[in-house]
């Protein structure tokens, strides 16, 4: 952006005229539900979904400006699943670089081993998801979500 005769990183637009992800670093919570035995609870993407329709995924969210990770991470766990929060393990975080809309996004994922009880999982969002589902790292659905398969490689050792 030019400034006079001098150019500069400044952008003039308002923060609320940005786009997460894509004018700056998006932050998200990605977790990984689990049963305590093994098993992790996956969704499969709806056609209301922004990408990648009918692959499965793990739950996540984008963190808001103010917003406590771990109350990110509850919150996103009640709405999507229906559960409460047993207990839970920070993995790591992901560079995830993707496109959207045709353009470059940048998000960094805050990943996190989450138990919870089976019996209260439910499908809490069913525009979003058309369908859930227990799987095993040895057993997983087809047509994974394309962040996963590195995230399953990153954590495998933490995800049994």
């Amino acid at each position: 952006m030019r400034f006079g005769c001098v150019e500069t990183g400044f952008d003039s637009r308002r923060p609320d005229q940005m786009t997460e992800g894509k004018d700056f670093i998006g932050v998200c919570v990605v977790y990984f539900c689990h049963d305590g035995r093994g098993n992790l609870a996956m969704h499969k993407r709806s056609q209301n979904t922004r990408d990648e329709q009918g692959c499965w995924d793990v739950g996540g969210g984008g963190l808001e400006l103010n917003e406590i990770v771990e109350e990110r991470l509850k919150k996103e766990i009640k709405e999507e699943w229906g559960a409460a929060v047993l207990n839970h393990e920070f993995l790591g975080f992901r560079d995830v670089h993707r496109l959207k809309d045709g353009g470059p996004t940048h998000w960094i994922a805050l990943d996190f081993k989450v138990l919870v009880n089976p019996a209260q999982i439910k499908n809490g969002e069913p525009h979003k998801f058309d369908e859930i589902g227990w799987f095993t790292l040895d057993n997983l659905p087809q047509s994974l979500h394309s962040q996963l398969p590195y995230a399953f490689q990153k954590y495998k050792d933490r995800l049994k």
